[in-house]
């Protein structure tokens, strides 16, 4: 307090801003947030898995979970995180920099950066907090939150980021948006560096072909209830960064990747 110019942007006292916001600003993204297209069965998962080989033969997979949450993109300059916006309409979206910043996992500096990094993640409420918040809900009299992504939104749309603090979010990275001078060949590779920049990323799978990758699928939807964020299906994607150019994207969503959905749950009454 004394010597106000030594505090730093990343220091760890910087994580809870001060006053509430009255409202919030909108971002345009620089590269968009684009949607996934829905599959709901191994069928319509191989039709897409025939799609992409009509164009790359030879392309591989990465399976990962897809997390019940809101996505948002985290702005790095020069290593230090200046901006966070949520995905909107894929093209402009809000901006929650100072509700992100509570999010413990979400690093306020990383080393070795490019001058540039945007990185993609989803924003969730773990389970166990989610069923804890409600309980202190529940003895206050107060409304309870449906499921852990309603309570998730709810939180990071705080305009007091005191309240998104004590909410206790966390996050999961899954995509470089952009790396000024950085060059991947692979979605793997991106992963991998995302973990050596200390972000907490994805649980992924590297899979040769469709059959492999609904045998993750399968696997991931009987373990569900081990993960501690809900899911609601999991994302399949082309591995090779220039078979994702080659493929390209319709006006909706990218000719790479394909959500596939899990029935939903039913959880005894």
């Amino acid at each position: 307090a004394a010597h106000p110019e030594t505090v730093t942007p990343d220091s760890p006292t910087q994580r809870v801003g001060g006053k509430p916001l009255e409202s919030f600003a909108q971002v345009a993204h620089r590269v968009p947030l684009e949607s996934l297209q829905d599959v709901f069965d191994f069928d319509e998962l191989r039709a897409f898995d025939q799609r992409v080989k009509g164009v790359t033969p030879d392309a591989d997979y990465v399976v990962e979970p897809k997390v019940d949450g809101l996505s948002v993109a985290l702005e790095y300059e020069d290593g230090l995180f200046v901006r966070g916006a949520t995905r909107g309409d894929g093209q402009v979206g809000e901006d929650v920099t100072e509700n992100l910043r509570t999010i413990q996992s979400i690093p306020l500096r990383i080393p070795d950066a490019p001058a540039s990094l945007i990185v993609r993640g989803e924003v969730f409420m773990p389970k166990r907090v989610f069923h804890a918040l409600n309980e202190e809900r529940e003895r206050r009299g107060e409304a309870l939150f449906a499921n852990p992504r309603n309570a998730a939104a709810g939180s990071l749309r705080q305009l007091d980021p005191k309240i998104a603090a004590s909410r206790r979010l966390d996050i999961l990275v899954f995509n470089v948006q952009w790396a000024e001078g950085v060059q991947f060949q692979t979605h793997l590779e991106t992963l991998e560096y995302l973990q050596r920049k200390k972000f907490k990323v994805i649980p992924h799978y590297t899979c040769n072909n469709v059959e492999e990758a609904t045998g993750r699928i399968t696997e991931i939807g009987e373990n569900r209830d081990q993960f501690q964020f809900d899911i609601d299906g999991a994302v399949v994607k082309v591995n090779s960064l220039s078979d994702r150019a080659a493929l390209g994207s319709t006006a909706k969503f990218p000719r790479w990747a394909a959500a596939y959905k899990y029935p939903p749950e039913v959880k005894p009454s």
